[in-house]
């Protein structure tokens, strides 16, 4: 027998780690996974055959729907949703186990900060989304949760409020005319959030010269870092953004007010831009949605309301500091692509973008941005969740909580199943895929299919 008292603690801190998870598995820590492209970080299977009575290793019932995604950290599961019932009516924050679902901790964080003032609990601006649609980010100590009214809350593993703000308090009212959702980014220990927003009031919301900035906070304290001020001459609605974040290389990517854009994590400092795709800045109805994605060189972004896709290249000399930007292509010249609400997803190398408005998935060669195949989607339902993908498959879920497997070499459907309930239609949550589990989100339950 192995004597234990001669092997340094650290070894056998590995030991256990090697044996308590399986290889190659990995977290679903932040909104678009480990990669931050919607991919698993991981090699393991995931399920092609479900359905809410098949391969269900546990649900858990859901005090209220919400469009943010369950993010999973170790053996914790972390939900961000809204209740109206009365015994915890207001903005919840939930962790659950991830080996059985059952509730680790219950919180209700909501500040009752209402834009503009005003008493009572209020969880939404508009009808198509709510204060919870932003998903949390995690860390080994616990996670972070932010809500479409400003709240910004740290919370530990036992539940335990570390620190907590208000951006609207702090910072002012946000100017949106649909309710705030961009999700907080966590990179090098840090936490970022972008708000880009109208310099005027809307709605009644807001107020004059409000300015669009990315924030900087410590993860220890939510003190702010630095505050970075994002300018674009975009009018009225184009100036709106509800993207989040990415990493890249040691910088942030962030898209909104008709550009593309480089941050320095470190200051915020703006490294390039590439833009637009609103020539002119004619269009003032362009707010953008999907956040920018990465992969094999090409950065795309996606332009709003059936414009196209744009592939940006960028150009990196031997000092970092030096990055440039152009133009590889756009959809509009290969088989017509465009994607208003999806975040496209970059999979074994492979860009997938998914059009909410054509009811289309579409593969495309970043290379040239040449359509290698296309899938029409069933349904009468929007499918706007973001594609996520693992073990070679696909996963979507429209409003109505129905969920595709799409084999992603050929585009054909391997599975279609109803997961959701008769008359869901705020079903707007991606698939997270973490451990070699599928974690699907619908109006009334959290799935954990195994």
């Amino acid at each position: 027998m192995t004597n234990l008292t001669k092997i340094p603690w650290c070894q056998i801190f590995l030991l256990a780690l090697s044996i308590s998870l399986p290889l190659g598995a990995a977290d679903w820590s932040n909104w678009r996974g480990p990669n931050y492209n919607g991919s698993t970080g991981d090699n393991l299977k995931y399920p092609t055959k479900f359905s809410p009575n098949q391969g269900v290793k546990w649900a858990f019932d859901l005090p209220g729907a919400s469009a943010s995604t369950p993010i999973i950290h170790g053996d914790f599961v972390y939900l961000s949703t809204v209740s109206s019932l009365a015994a915890d009516s207001g903005l919840i924050a939930i962790c659950l186990n991830r080996k059985d679902g059952s509730v680790v901790w219950k919180k209700n964080v909501g500040s009752g900060y209402r834009p503009g003032g005003g008493d009572g609990f209020i969880h939404q601006l508009d009808s198509k989304s709510n204060y919870a649609s932003p998903s949390p980010v995690a860390h080994a100590g616990g996670a972070v949760f932010f809500y479409g009214n400003g709240d910004l809350v740290s919370l530990s593993n036992s539940g335990d409020v570390l620190w907590r703000r208000n951006l609207q308090k702090d910072f002012g009212d946000f100017c949106f005319q649909w309710t705030f959702s961009a999700s907080p980014t966590l990179h090098q220990g840090r936490l970022f959030l972008p708000v880009l927003q109208r310099h005027e009031p809307v709605h009644g919301r807001g107020q004059p010269g409000a300015l669009s900035n990315i924030y900087c906070f410590d993860l220890k304290d939510g003190k702010v870092i630095w505050v970075h001020q994002r300018n674009t001459p975009a009018v009225m609605e184009s100036r709106e953004s509800f993207t989040t974040l990415i990493p890249h290389k040691g910088s942030l990517l962030l898209a909104g007010g008709d550009f593309l854009s480089s941050h320095n994590p470190k200051t915020g400092a703006e490294q390039w831009r590439w833009g637009t795709w609103n020539d002119g800045h004619k269009q003032a109805w362009w707010r953008l949605v999907p956040s920018p994605v990465h992969g094999s060189g090409k950065v795309l972004v996606c332009a709003p309301k059936g414009a196209p896709v744009y592939a940006v290249s960028i150009n990196t000399n031997n000092d970092s500091s030096s990055e440039s930007a152009h133009l590889a292509w756009d959809s509009s010249a290969n088989g017509f692509v465009t994607s208003d609400v999806p975040t496209p997803l970059f999979f074994e190398n492979k860009f997938y973008v998914l059009s909410d408005l054509r009811k289309v998935l579409s593969c495309l060669n970043p290379d040239d941005g040449k359509v290698i195949w296309k899938v029409s989607l069933p349904g009468k339902y929007k499918w706007r969740s973001s594609p996520t993908g693992g073990d070679g498959k696909i996963f979507i879920m429209n409003h109505n909580a129905e969920v595709l497997v799409i084999d992603a070499e050929s585009g054909s459907i391997l599975h279609d199943v109803k997961m959701g309930g008769t008359y869901d239609d705020l079903t707007r949550a991606s698939i997270a895929l973490s451990h070699g589990f599928l974690f699907i989100r619908t109006n009334e339950k959290l799935y954990c299919i195994e």
